[in-house]
């Protein structure tokens, strides 16, 4: 039973829209709002990219060693995501985003990054095969043992 003038004031549910876009990269769909797919293509010159492949577009121009401009670090991204796909047999219709994204890790790992301003004490030790090794800075048995 209802008191009279006493309606509920229940707040209104705001249902957010929401679309479905294919990356342009690496063609992994999402559903984003247009808001967001609007300030994405702003920032990407009218190409929606996934956060992913965004990261690897300013990864892309860090590594690069003279400064290039986004534009370029997304036509070098798309270029290798395009390689990537032709030379992958097709297992399905599309590669599952986490073995995709293995792949793009291993390529990030085997294609170090150039030191642009790094001290030498900075730079890390090789041994004799000519790989990364631990610098030992000292001792923490001599400490224990007195």
């Amino acid at each position: 039973m209802a008191i009279p003038g006493s309606e509920s004031q229940l707040p209104a549910i705001k249902v957010t829209e929401v679309e479905s876009v294919k990356c342009d990269s690496c063609e992994f769909t999402e559903e984003c709002t247009p808001a967001y797919i609007s300030r994405v293509r702003e920032r990407y010159q009218g190409r929606w990219i996934c956060g992913l492949c965004a990261e690897a577009v300013k990864d892309e121009a860090t590594r690069s060693e003279r400064m290039i401009t986004t534009e370029e670090a997304l036509n070098r991204h798309i270029s290798f995501c395009n390689s990537f796909r032709s030379s992958s047999p097709p297992s399905s219709t599309a590669e599952h985003p986490i073995s995709a994204m293995g792949r793009i890790l291993r390529r990030s790992l085997d294609s170090p990054r150039p030191l642009r301003s790094a001290s030498s004490s900075m730079l890390p030790q090789v041994d004799e095969v000519g790989r990364p090794s631990l610098v030992r800075s000292g001792s923490c048995l001599s400490s224990l043992s007195g």
